[in-house]
């Protein structure tokens, strides 16, 4: 009688299986981390989902839209000037310049955008610049800060303490100011404030002398950028 000999046939997904975990400790493990959502107080409203290889980040999906607030929605059911306190949340760090574009819009609707005195327009250019220093202040700071450069940080927050101060006076308010309106504005310019105004314009070109003198070409702030440029090759543009 022949001999009955008994054969073991491996289970291939079993050693699929057993070659990734041999795989996997010579790689190391990955690890997924939860990177936001950040506070709206913060520099902006993002998520990020993190793939990690050790300290290398080997995947990154963006998650945006944290602060759509439906705001055209809001508007359907308001008046032209009910709607313009929400115009404030538009940019929280420059709301008088919402304030004058959306009273600027509404105005070119009815046709009386040409028909403004010239004081109501020039308020508004000191307006919107202001509005405009203050926020690249902060977005100058928050830059520095980031890498490493936290006496420029200090610096930008002075010189936009003094903005709040000058908004304060022209508006009741420091930050949701409400001040313009359809055709005009909430009230005039107060007693003394354009003295002010031209007080805190020689103080500004001050601080940018010193924020020069603080970002000097041997501190964090520009080793940390040099030699940076702008991905163009193909995968970026895949990438939007």
């Amino acid at each position: 009688m022949a001999a009955t000999r008994q054969i073991e046939v491996r289970d291939s997904a079993a050693s699929s299986v057993q070659a990734m975990d041999e795989l996997q400790d010579v790689q190391g493990e990955k690890m997924t981390l939860n990177m936001g959502p950040s506070p709206p107080a913060t520099h902006g409203v993002l998520r990020l989902s993190l793939e990690l290889d050790g300290e290398i980040i080997t995947k990154a999906d963006p998650d945006i839209g944290y602060l759509h607030r439906g705001d055209e929605k809001i508007a359907e059911n308001m008046t032209y000037t009910q709607f313009i306190p929400y115009t404030d949340r538009l940019d929280y760090l420059a709301p008088l310049a919402n304030n004058v574009a959306y009273s600027l819009a509404v105005e070119k609707l009815l046709g009386i955008h040409d028909k403004l005195p010239g004081r109501c327009q020039y308020i508004r250019v000191i307006c919107c610049e202001l509005a405009r220093i203050s926020a690249h202040l902060l977005g100058i700071g928050a830059f520095a800060m980031d890498v490493g450069a936290l006496t420029v940080f200090l610096h930008t927050f002075t010189e936009r303490e003094k903005i709040y101060n000058l908004i304060e006076a022209l508006t009741g308010a420091r930050f949701t100011t409400t001040y313009t309106r359809i055709g005009g504005f909430s009230r005039d310019l107060p007693e003394g404030w354009t003295d002010e105004l031209a007080g805190f314009t020689r103080e500004v070109m001050g601080f940018h002398r010193r924020c020069g003198q603080v970002a000097d070409p041997k501190q964090d702030i520009c080793r940390s950028n040099k030699g940076n440029r702008c991905d163009q090759s193909r995968g970026s543009v895949d990438f939007g």
